[in-house]
């Protein structure tokens, strides 16, 4: 599901569980960038945001890199940072939660906002939003599980989104990208999201670059002849984008190499061959696990995943690419590891979010009013956590 409850940390601390992260030109405000994350799924009426975890975009520099499916990113003093803070809960004048934030941007904008309030905060270039929102992320879970199970493609023409009326905490941060080409230099970029703990120590809670990476491709163990008793997402969630340790790098390789043949075969083909090594032709490029957007380009739905196709196939890239509230995603990442993209578009039967999210700032929908307890997804997650638990208790 996304990134959703991407292992056993994130299901004991929600707070800080990424989502999903969003990057996409503003289809208001044609020379903006908007950057965009949710966290604590299955959020309830009265959530709030954690005063002790920052909510951090980084963006770095591209370029592509000729004859090879890869990008080159600028180094560590290249990068800039949007960071958002939250502020301890209080009490309002009816007794629900008031929250205050603050965005800083790597050019010395700062921009104060109240948490749920659709105007948002503004300085200069920076316009920022954090607040209850439906959740936009819809996926037909039981297919995909279905098709594991039968090693076959099991998705139906029509299928209910499994996360329908689910909320979610979404964080907005929409950027200028006049200063944003001054500094870099170029409009290919690499957006990471991350929480981190506020204070002193930003120890890395979580971190989302691509979709499913995760989930989809890293959560399956019996394939993995190498790491098969390795819990392997809580390891690479503490891990640096663009400084991949070299402790795990092999077992993440593994995993990839192992996992990825294993969804080429869901319709009955291969279509990447692996190479002499067993290596997948996917893995090193989704190992740099970064969005890649061009911000010279207009935005344009459905550009998840353009860029990387187009270096895959050594042709310049023609959208934006990064990733907007309203792709559909899992069918270009079906699609993608199931038939290299040279076979029929494959779809999972959901096509739209509960609520399709807005071309206008603050971009996502507002909340559902179905409790969280009521969702049909609350039972399933509450098997995941189960599961959990009596993981590290027999460790």
């Amino acid at each position: 599901m996304s990134d959703h409850f991407s292992g056993p940390r994130a299901l004991a601390g929600p707070a800080g569980d990424i989502s999903d992260v969003f990057a996409f030109p503003s289809p208001e405000r044609p020379g903006h960038l908007v950057l965009a994350m949710t966290v604590l799924p299955l959020a309830g009426p009265d959530a709030t945001f954690s005063d002790a975890i920052v909510c951090r975009f980084r963006v770095r520099p591209l370029k592509i890199e000729v004859g090879r499916p890869a990008f080159g990113y600028g180094p560590e003093e290249s990068e800039l940072v949007f960071n958002v803070t939250f502020e301890e809960p209080r009490p309002g004048a009816d007794g629900t939660p008031v929250q205050d934030g603050v965005c800083t941007s790597p050019f010395g904008e700062t921009a104060r906002f109240r948490v749920h309030d659709e105007r948002g905060g503004r300085e200069d270039g920076l316009r920022v939003y954090a607040g209850l929102c439906s959740d936009p992320f819809f996926i037909d879970l039981p297919g995909y599980m279905e098709s594991l199970k039968t090693g076959r493609l099991a998705f139906k023409e029509q299928a209910q989104n499994s996360l329908a009326d689910a909320n979610i905490l979404g964080v907005v941060v929409e950027i200028d990208c006049g200063p944003l080409l001054r500094r870099t230099g170029t409009p290919l970029l690499g957006v990471v999201g991350e929480t981190v703990v506020a204070g002193k120590l930003p120890v890395r809670i979580e971190r989302f670059g691509r979709v499913e990476i995760k989930n989809v491709i890293m959560s399956m163990k019996e394939y993995d002849q190498v790491n098969r008793d390795l819990e392997i997402r809580d390891l690479y969630n503490l891990e640096d984008a663009f400084h991949l340790g070299k402790d795990y790098r092999g077992a993440y390789r593994a995993r990839l190499n192992a996992n990825l043949a294993a969804i080429d075969r869901l319709d009955g083909k291969t279509d990447w061959p692996l190479g002499a090594d067993g290596a997948h032709p996917l893995t090193e490029l989704l190992l740099d696990d970064y969005m890649v957007v061009d911000v010279s380009k207009q935005y344009v739905q459905d550009s998840y995943f353009e860029i990387e196709a187009a270096a895959l196939r050594g042709r310049p890239h023609e959208t934006c690419g990064g990733r907007s509230l309203n792709d559909h995603t899992m069918h270009t990442i079906y699609t993608l590891l199931v038939n290299a993209g040279i076979g029929p578009r494959i779809s999972d039967g959901v096509d739209q979010a509960t609520v399709p999210a807005s071309d206008v700032f603050p971009y996502m929908a507002p909340p559902n009013p179905v409790l969280p307890s009521d969702l049909p997804i609350a039972a399933f997650v509450a098997r995941l956590g189960q599961q959990a638990v009596a993981h590290a208790e027999a460790r």
